[in-house]
């Protein structure tokens, strides 16, 4: 069984600075805290930030509609915390490469891993802490009680129970949901103030599951999802057209799996539009090829564990990323999956991926991407996929 990472936050004074305003295309977004002061007596310093508020309903004047808005019910409090601790729980492939990611990118000061096989659980950690001298510091710890968790700002939850043979999908996922019942308590209970990242898969079901179970606000609950898918997109098409992952931009949205929707009408390489170049004379990738790219996309996990047994590295990268955004409340925008009711015309309690604005309180906006017509139908039939399947569960 693999487990989570949480990550904490040890509480540090951050000289506070003067926000700028942002104009009305980039709302700032209205936080509902109100106290400096932690439930369990720590104390978070940030920045203080003069916001608007806005609804999923909003509309300026001129009908435009804001680059960001809040999920409803979103907590985003004033004061934020600077120095951090995650504790992994589950120690398998998946949750030591998130683990060695984040060590190596330090971005955490405190790590705990956290994980039923004892044996193995001290074995990684050793591993890791024998490193020492070749990392940036951090403090490893390991225990099969949660309460080596206790204060993380992140909980990176990887554990899930193995298929067998002949298993079918929903008796895989319902035994997967028994799991997460008896971790998110565990982690709620230690860490209240933290922050639920869920990796485990199917990750967009579990993810709301967690939410449920965990009765936090939905900006503090978020799985990795479409984050990686998106990555191996933008490679796939640095790599046809032989330019630099970086300088391809764009999003997958939607469910993390077959029904996953690339969003193809705003996907660009240094600002020229890839369907435009697509269009023009002389260039070899038809809009065809572009479709069969989303296939390898979809089929790119079972290729890696067709060959080597299983993921780690890039899910591990991924999850990194992720934490980093959040951790250094960066405002990056990311496709991970969110609680999407109210989004996009999608009307059901689902979570799937949408591009979202992540910092220190979670998700902060939901970005207002345009989508044609077709990417749109195509979301609201993921959306629709996974709201069968959680009907079937009587989730």
């Amino acid at each position: 069984m693999e487990a989570s990472a949480t990550t904490f936050f040890s509480c540090s004074l951050r000289s506070s600075a003067t926000d700028r305003g942002r104009s009305l295309c980039f709302p700032q977004l209205k936080s509902s805290s109100k106290h400096l002061f932690s439930p369990s007596g720590r104390v978070s310093f940030s920045r203080p930030r003069n916001v608007l508020a806005v609804s999923a309903d909003h509309h300026e004047p001129d009908g435009a509609k804001p680059m960001f808005t809040t999920i409803p019910g979103s907590d985003l409090p004033y004061h934020v915390k600077t120095s951090s601790k995650i504790t992994v729980v589950g120690v398998g492939n998946v949750g030591m490469a998130c683990a060695q990611t984040c060590v190596t990118e330090g971005l955490v000061d405190e790590l705990a891993l956290v994980d039923i096989q004892a044996d193995k659980l001290r074995g990684e950690m050793l591993d890791l802490q024998h490193a020492a001298a070749f990392l940036p510091r951090v403090n490893i710890m390991a225990d099969s009680d949660y309460a080596v968790s206790e204060g993380s700002d992140i909980c990176i939850v990887t554990a899930g129970a193995r298929q067998r043979e002949g298993e079918s999908r929903l008796s895989l996922l319902g035994r997967n949901l028994s799991l997460f019942k008896s971790i998110i308590p565990q982690l709620v209970r230690y860490s209240p103030d933290t922050i639920l990242l869920i990796v485990s898969n199917p990750v967009d079901i579990l993810t709301y599951l967690s939410w449920k179970i965990s009765g936090f606000p939905p900006n503090r609950v978020i799985g990795t999802g479409t984050n990686l898918d998106s990555s191996r997109l933008r490679f796939l098409i640095a790599d046809k057209f032989d330019v630099n992952a970086h300088n391809v931009h764009g999003y997958m949205v939607g469910e993390h799996g077959d029904s996953s929707v690339p969003l193809w009408s705003t996907l660009t390489i240094a600002n020229m539009p890839v369907l435009s170049i697509c269009d023009k004379d002389g260039v070899k990738y038809s809009r065809e090829s572009l479709q069969e790219l989303h296939k390898m996309v979809v089929g790119g996990a079972y290729e890696v564990i067709k060959l080597k047994g299983y993921t780690s590295w890039a899910i591990g990268y991924s999850t990194a990323s992720l934490v980093k955004s959040l951790l250094r409340d960066q405002r990056r925008i990311h496709p991970v999956s969110v609680l999407a009711k109210g989004f996009y015309g999608i009307d059901k309690d689902v979570y799937l991926s949408l591009p979202s604005q992540l910092g220190r309180a979670g998700v902060l906006g939901v970005a207002s991407v345009q989508m044609i017509e077709e990417e749109r139908r195509k979301l609201h039939e993921s959306s629709e996929t996974i709201w069968d399947i959680q009907n079937q569960l009587q989730i």
